[in-house]
């Protein structure tokens, strides 16, 4: 089985931000950055983010100094100090309360977009920090009482501890971790369709969360096994993506099949398949679609088809 190293990064990471985890208790320094009109936000509302370009193409994201975001800010939501962009504070803040931003806002031509509809468009700067802003507002709107004791949950840490005001107990942002394999055997590749993918004609690779008590290379070999019926053998590490749609972490593997019969579990794919290179090189000709290109699967099929 070829070592096959990850040819660029992945979309989502590669953040320019510091995150500065050591001003998070410092109270009197969020509360001043809070209020310098020099600091910056980045509006979530309602799981998309604010941006400028979207309709010519060229995306990329709009922080709105303090000022610009003062109206956004008196709607409440939860907010969070992301860290430091160039010397610079930077929130995220949550404004899903308000019917229509926009009209609050001196920035023109800007739109609130999902990151999934501009894949791959935005510098990856620019992806990595919406991203992340995305996902510890996801979070924040989700944990307002104690999975413990179910009382009411107030922020700390400058939104990055969640603290029940009942038993005290201390809740932190979540992030799943889910494995996404690559399963080779040969020159062929194992790609799978689900009745959950947006489009019916695209394959992909195999993806499950791990579960309590399992390493990632136990992880990988079970989902293989459940899904396709397909046996596992040697499994190696190819890189990671954030995604933060809702809350997780892909880890990616490229992993040996020891076995050819394909065996699918209809609740998880309606169909899975052998593909050569050349199949995969010309799908689009073949009739079928690769995943999404900000995605880890398509960056795993792209980097086993180019290390022929």
């Amino acid at each position: 089985m070829t070592l096959i190293l990850a040819s660029r990064p992945n979309s989502y990471t590669g953040s320019p931000l510091d995150r500065a985890a050591q001003r998070r208790d410092d109270t009197a320094w969020i509360a001043a950055a809070l209020e310098d009109t020099g600091s910056l936000f980045a509006p979530v509302w309602r799981a998309r983010n604010l941006m400028r370009g979207v309709a010519d193409g060229r995306p990329e994201a709009v922080y709105l100094s303090g000022e610009a975001a003062a109206a956004l800010r008196m709607a409440g939501g939860p907010w969070a100090f992301l860290g430091l962009l160039a010397d610079t504070a930077l929130f995220a803040v949550d404004v899903s309360a308000v019917d229509d931003p926009l009209p609050l806002l001196s920035e023109s031509l800007s739109v609130f977009e999902d990151l999934r509809n501009v894949p791959g468009l935005l510098p990856p700067g620019d992806a990595s920090v919406l991203a992340h802003a995305r996902g510890v507002m996801h979070w924040r709107n989700r944990h307002g009482f104690c999975g413990v004791c179910g009382g009411a949950c107030e922020a700390k840490s400058a939104g990055h501890v969640m603290r029940c005001i009942v038993c005290e107990a201390q809740h932190f942002p979540r992030t799943d971790p889910a494995v996404i394999m690559l399963v080779t055997r040969g020159g062929y590749a194992l790609l799978g369709h689900s009745q959950r993918f947006p489009r019916a004609t695209m394959y992909s690779t195999l993806a499950g969360f791990v579960e309590p008590g399992e390493s990632l290379e136990e992880a990988v070999a079970r989902e293989v096994r459940e899904e396709a019926g397909v046996v596992v053998g040697r499994v190696h590490y190819h890189s990671s993506q954030p995604w933060p749609f809702p809350a997780s972490i892909m880890l990616g593997f490229y992993a040996e099949g020891l076995s050819e019969q394909i065996t699918i579990d209809p609740d998880e794919l309606r169909d899975a398949r052998w593909f050569s290179r050349g199949e995969i090189r010309g799908h689009a000709a073949r009739g079928f679609h690769l995943p999404r290109p900000d995605s880890i699967a398509r960056r795993l099929i792209e980097d086993w088809v180019a290390a022929e």
